[in-house]
């Protein structure tokens, strides 16, 4: 529990000053290496307090249990300062709360847990659906924990954290919901989706003064689901560590607590050919500032335009702290939204990352990356890496450029009710004006992963050449641009490619890489005072290690029975930029193993 703390002089702690909305330009990619000249031609019913305590009955409780009964009282709340709070060690006088949300935004009338067509509300109530068979912890995340929740290590480790992040006990002051949203998947509109193995079961103030919400997947069927409201052992491996290791790649996403897995059965067509296998449960506990998506408002805009009102003013007041929620300024919003997606877009393709399901229903209002289903991290550089669900290749990775515009176009459809002729026009404006921004974006990332200092005449040029080259002799992404910082630039010059430069020696071979070096080496001596040691800085933004599907696959191999890798993915991808004794011995920066040549991924989990 927390310790008594001394109250602030002010007796409130400085709050969370809101989201960064700087403005930020970013950059196009689809198929960037294709050509040369290609650079130029890229895109390129609100609820009121009586029906609050109504929700709370004893009904409900039969389905889940309650952690404790104390009223939410955040430190702030309380008058502790954040500074000086110190980390729970238990979770009695932890709380969260969902009246953040159902105060403000409606909640489905009907109760029951079925699965139906769901009209003017935001959420409905579903309680998490606890697994039967015993429960194991396999991972938790040590700074999400202590720095985000307040809590200390030592709480997963007792009986309380498992029921929680199980979804078989619940804290009190929270009513788990879940989310009503549609979308366009795969370029067609599909109407009503929503969370349909997700429950949010509530909102946590921190010491910061920072709101999270926390949401478990995996944890049961819902009103939206279409299937069986689980996930399994071998997606939640990858969405856990994935997730993690973008937050430590620099790539702003929702965070992940905790994974846990039962021996519950489940069974998954993982390829839709009729193959079904047995598979174990899991869940994941995630944090982010909030899941609301573009399809969250997309849904609104099909005849619910008041309720599409209130949830775009609430997101506004909540998230986007710069913009005003009068009518006249909306617009401001989509602009962020705009410069924000082209920023992560460009983000994503600087580390080589491919989403791999683009819906509009993946696409955060805030720009997080959400939804870690089928993705992947370039292995062989490959404009066209898609994952087998998608047949046409609509998200292959040269695609995730194109595909954000068409969301954001998706976005402003759902906007257009609400703005005046004046506000479409200004709003149209906004997004015409998405390629120079992320144009501009990838080319500042690509500049800095080559250590290229300034502005010079042809640095658009001598990056594509370099991702043509590339392609052409299918050279890893991430070991070729850490390896150009590691080599020095007198071997560069002289040709001479030591043997551990393995991915700059399957470059070598291509005869126009002579050239490129040379260019390369001519535009680095523009850089002032610019050496060898200098080009350090290329060290912070060109990861030895990403989490690579084969990497994944080993992790998920072996965790049927030991998650010893597991937790070595989880440790060495906490420091990607580092070099990692048991990660050099694993081959994280080694070559593709031969019999994960041919690995697949897909969204079935």
């Amino acid at each position: 529990m927390y310790q008594e703390m001394p109250p602030c002089a002010t007796n409130v702690c400085p709050g969370y000053s809101g989201r960064n909305t700087t403005q930020r330009s970013g950059f196009p990619f689809c198929c960037l290496s294709r050509r040369l000249q290609m650079l130029q031609l890229l895109l390129f019913c609100v609820t009121s307090s009586h029906a609050l305590c109504s929700l709370v009955q004893p009904g409900f409780e039969e389905s889940t249990n309650l952690v404790h009964l104390f009223s939410n009282r955040s430190n702030q709340e309380q008058g502790y300062c954040g500074t000086e709070a110190r980390l729970a060690s238990s979770l009695d006088f932890w709380t969260l709360s969902s009246e953040n949300h159902i105060a403000v935004l409606p909640v489905d009338p009907v109760k029951e847990n079925y699965v139906r067509k769901v009209k003017n509300c935001i959420f409905s109530i579903a309680f998490p659906t606890p697994f039967k068979s015993r429960i194991h912890l396999v991972a938790v995340s040590k700074e999400v924990l202590e720095d985000i929740l307040d809590l200390d290590l030592s709480v997963s480790e007792t009986d309380v954290f498992i029921q929680l992040v199980s979804g078989e006990k619940i804290v009190f002051g929270s009513i788990p919901l879940t989310h009503r949203y549609g979308g366009h998947q795969f370029g067609v509109w599909t109407d009503q989706l929503g969370d349909g193995r997700a429950h949010f079961i509530g909102i946590y103030r921190n010491r910061q003064g920072e709101k999270w919400e926390l949401q478990l997947k995996g944890s049961g069927k819902t009103p939206y689901s279409n299937g069986d409201g689980r996930a399994v052992l071998c997606s939640s491996v990858r969405e856990f560590l994935c997730s993690e290791a973008m937050h430590y790649l620099g790539i702003p996403t929702s965070r992940a607590a905790s994974l846990v897995v039962s021996d519950d059965e489940v069974w998954r067509d993982q390829f839709y050919n009729g193959n079904i296998v047995k598979e174990q449960g899991a869940i994941v506990l995630h944090v982010a500032k909030s899941w609301f998506r573009i399809g969250s408002l997309e849904i609104l805009s099909h005849g619910e335009l008041d309720l599409l009102r209130t949830l775009l003013d609430f997101s506004i007041q909540e998230h986007f702290l710069l913009v005003k929620v009068q009518e006249p300024n909306r617009y401001d919003f989509f602009f962020i939204v705009v410069s924000e997606t082209a920023h992560l877009i460009a983000l994503w393709m600087s580390v080589g990352f491919a989403h791999g399901v683009c819906n509009t229903d993946n696409f955060s209002l805030l720009s997080i990356t959400i939804a870690y289903d089928p993705f992947g991290f370039m292995e062989a550089y490959n404009p066209i890496l898609y994952q087998t669900s998608d047949d046409e290749r609509r998200y292959k990775i040269g695609n995730q450029a194109s595909i954000g515009m068409f969301n954001l176009n998706k976005l402003l459809h759902a906007l257009n009710p609400l703005l005046n002729p004046g506000q479409k026009q200004l709003a149209a404006q906004i997004l015409e004006g998405y390629p120079v921004l992320y144009y501009t974006r990838f080319t500042e990332l690509f500049k800095a992963k080559l250590g290229l200092l300034g502005e010079k005449k042809g640095d658009d040029d001598l990056i594509a050449f370099l991702l043509h080259l590339m392609e052409k002799t299918e050279a890893d992404f991430t070991v070729t641009f850490r390896q150009l910082r590691e080599i020095t630039q007198s071997q560069l010059q002289e040709l001479n490619i030591p043997q551990q430069f393995w991915a700059l020696r399957m470059i070598s071979k291509h005869q126009l890489f002579p050239a490129w070096v040379s260019q390369y080496l001519l535009r680095l001596k523009s850089n002032m005072n610019d050496s060898d040691s200098e080009r350090r800085r290329m060290t912070t933004v060109n990861p030895r290690y990403v989490l690579k599907n084969w990497m994944a696959e080993s992790a998920v191999q072996k965790a049927k029975n030991d998650f010893s890798e597991v937790h070595l993915l989880q440790q060495v991808l906490q420091h990607p930029f580092q070099k990692h004794p048991a990660a050099e011995k694993a081959g994280y920066s080694s070559p593709t193993p031969s019999w994960a040549k041919d690995l697949r991924v897909s969204c079935s989990s």
